[in-house]
């Protein structure tokens, strides 16, 4: 008798189990549906705004769906003189490119010869390199100031731009780390074969740090993007402003008009927001590969 109930036991045991983990699971994904609701209320407010007469923006209670929908405060942000948005677009992405460039050649060169290259001192000068993030970057803006304007560069994008083609501690540790993970094998191969540093650095291990590479273009055309005190220190004309320098202008002259700010501040936040959606999943990627070796 008890062989017959033993089956009976178990699969009951098992529908018990399976039930718990349904349930697990089903919570975890409640909670963690309810945590990005609070997360997107702000971003939800900004678009409900942006689409409201300017006499419904602070009512009370607040108005969620506006009444009429009004598309045409994208039309009045957009066509401000105060906010030339295509000539800001264009400076910004000026901006951005030749720096996340300069960015990932000086990374990925440096972090090389860190990674894969024998030479006296590495470690040291790799210590060094690293101990230049735990220095403010207020404490060299005087310095720096001083050096870019003896130079003659300020009033232009070359003190935002050509600092990035030097390197930067954390893209290079970063970039390293990465580095490491590669098999020696490869770079013996190719070095049998002839090739030299600067080949093999180019041909085979570029192709394999792509991840790796994505994560710092999206970190540096994140900030870069949302860069606002190199431009406001170093630029002097409002046709080079980039787009966070043209919307702090922008809401010099309409800081009243709640609904074309929130209109304007969408129209600059939405170009991240589609890159963030489209390189999600290789950031990740990258970011999770590139902890894998110390």
């Amino acid at each position: 008798m008890q062989r017959t109930h033993v089956p009976a036991n178990l699969a009951a045991l098992r529908r018990r189990r399976r039930l718990r983990r349904i349930l697990s699971i089903g919570i975890e994904q409640l909670v963690l549906a309810a945590v990005a609701v609070l997360f997107l209320i702000p971003f939800l407010w900004l678009i409900i705004t942006s689409l409201k007469p300017i006499d419904q923006v602070f009512t009370s209670p607040p108005q969620w769906i506006p009444e009429p929908v009004m598309w045409s405060n994208y039309v009045d942000a957009l066509g401000s003189p105060a906010f030339p948005f295509f000539l800001l677009l264009r400076n910004t992405l000026f901006y951005v490119v030749l720096s996340t460039i300069g960015v990932l050649l000086s990374g990925a060169l440096v972090a090389y010869g860190f990674a894969r290259m024998d030479f006296w001192g590495k470690d040291t000068l790799f210590a060094i390199t690293l101990s230049t993030m735990m220095l403010p970057g207020i404490v060299t803006l005087i310095p720096t100031y001083i050096l870019f304007r003896w130079l003659g560069w300020v009033g232009s994008y070359a003190p935002l731009i050509v600092p990035a083609f030097f390197g930067s501690a954390f893209n290079i540790f970063l970039l390293r780390q990465f580095f490491l993970t590669i098999p020696w094998e490869l770079t013996d191969a190719a070095k049998v074969d002839g090739a030299g540093d600067l080949r093999v650095f180019w041909q085979i291990m570029m192709p394999l740090v792509k991840p790796a590479l994505l994560v710092v273009g999206v970190l540096n055309f994140m900030y870069t993007w949302n860069d606002f005190f190199g431009p406001l220190i170093y630029l002097t004309k409002s046709s080079e402003y980039p787009l966070v320098m043209g919307l702090y202008a922008f809401q010099t002259q309409h800081g009243i008009q709640w609904n074309l700010m929130m209109a304007a501040s969408l129209a600059v936040a939405f170009p991240i927001i589609l890159l963030f959606f489209f390189a999600q999943r290789y950031f990740i990627e990258g970011i999770t590969l590139t902890g894998l070796k110390g």
